[in-house]
């Protein structure tokens, strides 16, 4: 797995930006550190052996003037914590390999090289060991036993230091990238809401420039759409005013002919007509906006009114299951919603079924069942575009205006519901409406 796997693998922005800069900086904090304790181990080294250098040479030349029998007395004296002095030939072995053991013995023959006769060795060891071999003036033997300390122990609390770090970097991390990406939340959740019913509230224009300035574009953009969207229902509206001036004169005209077959297609295509332009102006008021404020309602006693409708024009319609418990929603469009697909399982079946269910999560799907011809697979959702229609024959036979489904679509997105189409197994068709969260 590479970092840009990585990076790619959260969904959202925020978390994504949070990973790079958190890791940005903890990479840079470790190198800081790392650094840090390198150059500190480096100058601990070099005034090691500067030390190490001046006080070797103390002790060897203090030792070449004492007696040989008071030596024992000043050995002890004179051992430091990584190196001491043995009275003897000491142990022999191969050259120094190792960095820090060469530059011991280049240390050693610095300073006392040019008096005595130095002879430098490793010895087997688990960790670096040493022993320079001489001779003092009197031709006793002398071993310096040296253990070279390359890395110094860290402190407990500079390891404190580093964790109390990251901590801060972290914070200062997810807080900073927070509000950078706030804007970007405000901004997409001002247009999930701005659907149908153009509601969508302004976004402050405050803040850094680039976000006010998208704030400003936002806004300005949303009052373009409602400008558009009202002129289109202005438009509609005049369309459907001026229409029924010269579909009443034809209708009247149309009553003086006195081929009875010429009279009756002529007043079946005005009743079209009247059609055509009556829901085409309900389906852009869908468009326009859901002006119903959403209340609380009983839905069981919606639909039993519903069906009875139905039942006192003569229709065959059913239903089946309860909610049992209120609602809030807008009745006068989930209503007309559910009208729209009843109309056409009656229309294309003759008889229609509302079917409730009440998931575990409290999501309440109405279903409207019908063993009509159905829909082909390919055209379930293109049904739902305004004049569609899949069945020209079909169309002829029942009537209808092509917006039916169109208007419960657009009611059911001002709603912030869904509706969806599928095929029953043994023919028919499924339309289901879904509330999303109406309690």
């Amino acid at each position: 797995m590479n970092l840009s796997s990585l990076f790619r693998g959260p969904r959202t922005l925020f978390v994504r930006l949070t990973l790079i800069f958190f890791a940005g900086l903890v990479v840079a904090q470790l190198l800081a550190f790392w650094a840090t304790v390198s150059e500190r181990n480096d100058a601990q080294t070099s005034l090691m052996l500067d030390n190490f250098q001046r006080e070797v040479a103390t002790a060897v030349a203090l030792l070449d003037r004492v007696p040989a029998a008071e030596r024992p007395e000043w050995v002890p004296r004179l051992a430091r914590r990584n190196y001491s002095f043995l009275l003897g030939e000491g142990v022999g072995g191969t050259p120094p390999n190792a960095k820090l053991s060469e530059e011991v013995s280049a240390a050693i023959e610095r300073s006392i090289g040019q008096r005595f006769t130095i002879a430098v060795n490793e010895v087997p060891d688990t960790k670096e060991h040493l022993q320079a071999h001489l001779r003092l003036s009197d031709g006793s033997p002398l071993t310096i036993d040296i253990r070279p300390v390359g890395w110094m122990p860290l402190s407990y609390w500079l390891l404190v230091v580093l964790a109390v770090e990251l901590v801060v970097i972290a914070v200062c991390a997810w807080f900073a990238l927070s509000l950078a990406t706030r804007p970007l939340n405000q901004l997409a959740s001002a247009a999930d809401t701005l659907g149908p019913d153009m509601t969508a509230t302004r976004l402050p224009e405050d803040g850094p420039a680039e976000v006010a300035r998208a704030a400003k574009a936002f806004n300005a953009m949303q009052e373009r759409i409602r400008q558009y969207m009202k002129e289109r229902i202005q438009i509609l509206a005049a369309i459907s005013h001026d229409l029924q001036t010269p579909i009443t004169r034809m209708r009247i005209r149309t009553d003086l002919l006195d081929d009875e077959a010429d009279r009756i297609k002529f007043q079946q295509d005005l009743a079209e007509m009247e059609v055509l332009v009556r829901e085409g102006v309900a389906y852009g008021r869908t468009l326009h906006g859901a002006a119903e404020v959403p209340r609380r309602i009983d839905p069981d006693a919606l639909l039993e009114s519903l069906v009875s409708d139905y039942e006192d024009a003569g229709a065959k319609v059913t239903l089946s299951g309860s909610i049992g418990v209120p609602i809030v929603t807008r009745p006068v469009a989930l209503r007309r919603i559910l009208a729209n697909l009843l109309d056409n399982a009656v229309k294309f079946s003759g008889a229609g079924e509302l079917k409730t269910y009440v998931s575990n999560d409290r999501q309440i799907s109405i279903s409207v069942l019908d063993r009509g011809p159905g829909i082909a697979q390919d055209q379930l959702e293109a049904v739902f575009q305004p004049f569609y229609r899949g069945d020209a024959s079909g169309h002829q036979r029942t009537g209808g205006s092509g917006l039916g489904l169109a208007i419960a679509k657009q009611l059911a997105l001002a709603m912030n519901a869904t509706l969806e189409l599928k095929n029953r197994a043994g023919g028919g068709l499924e339309a289901r409406l879904v509330l999303e969260k109406p309690f």
